[in-house]
């Protein structure tokens, strides 16, 4: 690891590599290609991996998901009508799959981008805390599996980066640390996880349901996809994990660490964010894409349509800018390049937590209050010119609590009519599946982080493009000027 960084050197850096980046169509991945194509226009290429039939389709689909969004804008303008042959000559769509051996490429393909690649950022996930268990098994780990085979094929590779999650660690009245899960190890004291074990039950929970008489093939379907979030939802509790998603991801961290046993010695850290928001800074202030649990109470709020929410507002909300986020982890790569073990295995594995509960932690409370100033100074209007009025909402501090409100004020009553019923429900099951994250009490170390911020250089403005210091964030500035306008801009349409 290098004793100081400042923008040149991370520019730098990226000047003639090859990069892979896997997941490119969401949010995380789309602000890192544009970040690379930004500050480096010499990088030598940036492969985009995602699913498609065919190389035309994966071409469509890039161009319609990442470049011609709004957070290129910047790169428009630089290149006026040269953009589109730049992002051409930079930008190279694969059609692929990374739950497939080989991620689903020729043969040929995947020899030749093995020669010429030098680092893989794997942000592809599925983070629907209530996915189908082996639509999560095969994306979350295994995954994982068939892009660090291609990655220990790359002869030249000098940084494999996976990004994970915070949430990974469980809930904790602790400090959760920077440090690796352990293999078999669950959250559950006593309790062994073996990730092949969990694929056999897959397999077997679905032979069963395939020798299930059913009406016909709709019907099947239904019953499967039920099946397999059930499924999902109930091993992570067995095992000690709130849902699905962060069960799987551990379950992939996990898989990481067995297959760097021996004497593999890659350089390999593992970024784990904790809720991701709007762009601070660069390209655009408030550019998001789809929706965090936070920006439920924002969307709720604005719409007038929830009229109590599952908050306790005197708790911490661990939130991070996706742009800091990216710049995170465009210094670890860089201080990391190359790091080799001497066959260690683990060693060579940094784990970084980019987070903002330890340095510069924030309250829903701000949120909400940023949110109330915000619709105050600038009122919502209907159609017909009437103002909407702003009302205050009621929070519950408790899943009992807001479990009895819901009862006697809508089950009741409601009772009786089915479709209103199903809609409370569906609530409830929500309720069920993020409450824990509503009410989450852990504190995220950020020690490795907190070392890597100090080797930064903050000479420069072109210095200050790769900030990544939560403590620099002031945050009702942030909530009322940026994220509450972005949320609405972008996400409330």
């Amino acid at each position: 690891m290098t004793d100081s960084m400042d923008a040149a050197r991370i520019i730098g850096y990226f000047k003639g590599k090859t990069i892979l980046i896997t997941g490119s169509t969401g949010f995380l991945g789309k602000v890192l290609a544009e970040k690379i194509l930004r500050v480096q226009p010499d990088v030598s290429r940036i492969y985009l991996l995602v699913r498609a039939t065919d190389a035309p389709s994966a071409k469509q689909r890039v161009q319609q998901e990442v470049t011609d969004t709004e957070l290129f804008s910047l790169l428009r303008d630089k290149y006026g009508e040269g953009f589109d042959l730049f992002i051409q000559e930079k930008v190279v769509p694969l059609a692929g799959d990374i739950t497939n051996e080989g991620l689903g490429l020729e043969p040929p393909t995947f020899d030749d981008l093995a020669k010429e690649m030098d680092v893989i950022v794997n942000i592809a996930a599925t983070t629907n805390f209530y996915e189908r268990y082996d639509v999560s098994l095969n994306v979350n780990v295994m995954g994982v599996k068939h892009l660090y085979q291609f990655a220990k094929q790359c002869a030249n590779l000098k940084m494999f980066m996976h990004v994970s999650t915070a949430y990974v660690s469980g809930d904790s009245t602790e400090l959760i640390l920077e440090k690796p899960i352990k293999p078999d190890e669950a959250l559950r004291e006593g309790m062994p996880l073996d990730i092949d074990d969990e694929l056999r039950l897959v397999s077997d929970v679905k032979n069963e349901l395939a020798t299930t008489p059913t009406t016909n093939g709709d019907d099947a379907r239904a019953a499967e996809r039920k099946a397999m979030k059930e499924l999902g939802l109930q091993r992570a509790r067995h095992f000690g994990w709130s849902n699905t998603y962060v069960f799987t991801k551990a379950m992939g961290e996990m898989l990481l660490g067995q297959l760097r046993g021996g004497d593999d010695d890659m350089p390999v850290v593992i970024v784990r964010p904790s809720i991701i928001t709007s762009l601070r800074a660069d390209p655009v202030p408030g550019w998001m894409k789809g929706t965090r649990t936070i920006d439920t109470l924002i969307i709720g709020y604005a719409k007038q349509n929830l009229s109590c929410f599952l908050c306790d507002l005197r708790m911490v909300m661990d939130v991070i800018p996706g742009d800091m986020q990216v710049n995170a982890m465009l210094a670890a790569a860089v201080a990391h390049s190359g790091e080799r073990s001497g066959g260690g295995g683990a060693e060579a594995m940094t784990i970084y937590q980019p987070t903002s509960s330890l340095r510069n932690p924030v309250t829903y409370a701000v949120l909400y209050r940023s949110g109330r100033r915000h619709f105050e100074e600038h009122p919502r209007v209907k159609d017909n010119g009437e103002v909407i009025p702003n009302n205050k909402m009621r929070f519950f501090t408790t899943i009992p609590q807001f479990r009895l409100y819901m009862i006697l004020s809508y089950k009741l009553p409601l009772e009786f009519y089915k479709d209103s019923n199903r809609k409370y429900k569906f609530v409830m099951d929500l309720v069920d599946v993020y409450g824990p994250f509503a009410f989450f009490k852990a504190c995220f170390d950020d020690t490795n982080m907190e070392r890597l911020r100090s080797m930064m250089v903050m000479n420069t403005p072109e210095d200050e493009m790769f900030n990544f210091d939560p403590k620099t964030i002031d945050w009702d500035d942030y909530f009322y000027k940026i994220h509450i306008p972005g949320v609405l801009k972008y996400v409330c349409k």
